[in-house]
């Protein structure tokens, strides 16, 4: 048995009337459009979890330029209530 119970030789004769009916040329020209695509798609989901990783370190490193400036703040009115 091969895929969901169609035999191999059932495959091989479907594609090859697939062939039949529209042609090597067309089925590789159809073959390197959705690889094309495929590719693009691809390339646009990298780019956006690129672009992801990137908002959160910059949300990161805002969280933490924040905690730095409310830390110096806290430390100048510490110096400054102990020079009083």
């Amino acid at each position: 048995m091969g895929f969901g119970g169609i035999s191999i030789w059932q495959l091989v004769i479907v594609l090859g009337i697939i062939i039949l009916l529209f042609g090597t040329k067309k089925l590789r020209n159809l073959g390197s459009d959705v690889g094309g695509a495929v590719k693009g798609f691809k390339k646009a989901m990298n780019e956006e979890s690129a672009k992801e990783e990137n908002n959160a370190q910059k949300t990161i490193s805002k969280d933490d330029a924040e905690f730095d400036a409310a830390d110096k703040a806290a430390e100048t009115s510490d110096k400054k209530t102990e020079s009083k």
